[in-house]
């Protein structure tokens, strides 16, 4: 008798260890959010000089324009904002009309990464820091 108690205890026990250690041992599975939007995520470097390859990057900041504008561009909000307006290229970025002197130290932009989807690799020369700056917040970081 003492034997047929110890075995259906033993054998509740481990029901009861087996169907805890299940439960802990499977937590919720949630699958992967996905986005309705491509991603877009960039690198934006500056280099002294006419053009990228002239001189090593000086500059490089980070840019995230998915749901929310991030990355460690000084002005995220208004860099994707002006991304948005000239298509995802710096050759569609417009002149804001400030004035600068028109003294030569060139510069080079260079953006690269993906822009909706759509990869991008891109490099503007501006004939100085202020021209570069007069292009938006884009290029002013």
């Amino acid at each position: 008798m003492k034997s047929r108690i110890a075995a259906v205890a033993g054998a509740l026990t481990l029901a009861t260890v087996g169907a805890t250690a299940a439960g802990a041992a499977a937590p919720e599975q949630r699958p992967p959010t996905r986005s309705l939007y491509a991603p877009s995520a960039l690198v934006l470097t500056l280099n002294d000089g006419a053009t990228a390859l002239s001189s090593a990057p000086q500059r490089a900041v980070t840019l995230t324009c998915a749901y929310a504008p991030a990355g460690t561009h000084p002005r995220p909000a208004g860099a994707c904002d002006a991304l948005q307006q000239a298509d995802g290229r710096l050759s569609g970025l417009q002149d804001t009309g400030t004035s600068c002197t028109l003294d030569l130290r060139p510069v080079t932009v260079t953006l690269q990464g993906v822009w909706q989807g759509r990869r991008v690799d891109e490099a503007r020369s501006f004939s100085n820091d202020c021209v570069r700056g007069a292009y938006g917040p884009l290029t002013s970081f």
